[in-house]
């Protein structure tokens, strides 16, 4: 075996079993120093070589050096893998949302139990009021329509409604 890829080679040119055979380890101890990984640089070596079968065949018949090619995958190569984790390293994934907490479903439904007992202790015009404002979300003129009041009925009502909800629900604590 001769020295592949040495400058002034008078034979034919290697094909790629032979360049394979007579460079892959020096190539891997090269891949390693840039890449800082045994096994990345394992698989940066074999990208190298598997684009040069692509590119060129096994007979590597159309290049001039193949050796100094397969240095240049074989850099280029590890410089995206370098590119590729500088890339994931900056990455912040975005904070995750903290989910609800486990019982508040529990929470919720006391805190509607609570409001629907001090819903049920307004009069009927000021639970209709406070419902058909809040809960349809409808106008005061649409309220005074529906109810059949004037909006400065609605208007007084409601306020006194909220108060006296308002109280109760203090009062419940």
């Amino acid at each position: 075996m001769y020295a592949v890829g040495a400058s002034g080679d008078p034979g034919p040119p290697p094909d790629l079993t032979e360049l394979y055979l007579a460079r892959r380890l020096d190539m891997v101890r090269l891949a390693v120093f840039l890449v800082d990984d045994r096994h990345t640089a394992e698989d940066v070596v074999q990208d190298a070589f598997a684009a040069m079968c692509r590119r060129y065949g096994t007979s590597l018949h159309g290049l001039q050096d193949p050796g100094a090619y397969l240095h240049t995958a074989v850099v280029n190569a590890a410089r995206s893998v370098l590119r590729r984790r500088r890339t994931a390293r900056a990455y912040t994934p975005p904070h995750p949302v903290a989910g609800p907490p486990v019982d508040e479903d529990l929470l919720l439904a006391e805190e509607h139990r609570h409001v629907l007992d001090a819903l049920a202790g307004l009069t009927r015009r000021q639970r209709e009021v406070l419902v058909l404002r809040y809960w349809s979300e409808l106008t005061e003129a649409q309220i005074a329509q529906t109810l059949g009041l004037s909006r400065g009925t609605v208007k007084s009502t409601a306020s006194r409604a909220l108060d006296a909800l308002e109280k109760k629900l203090e009062g419940g604590r």
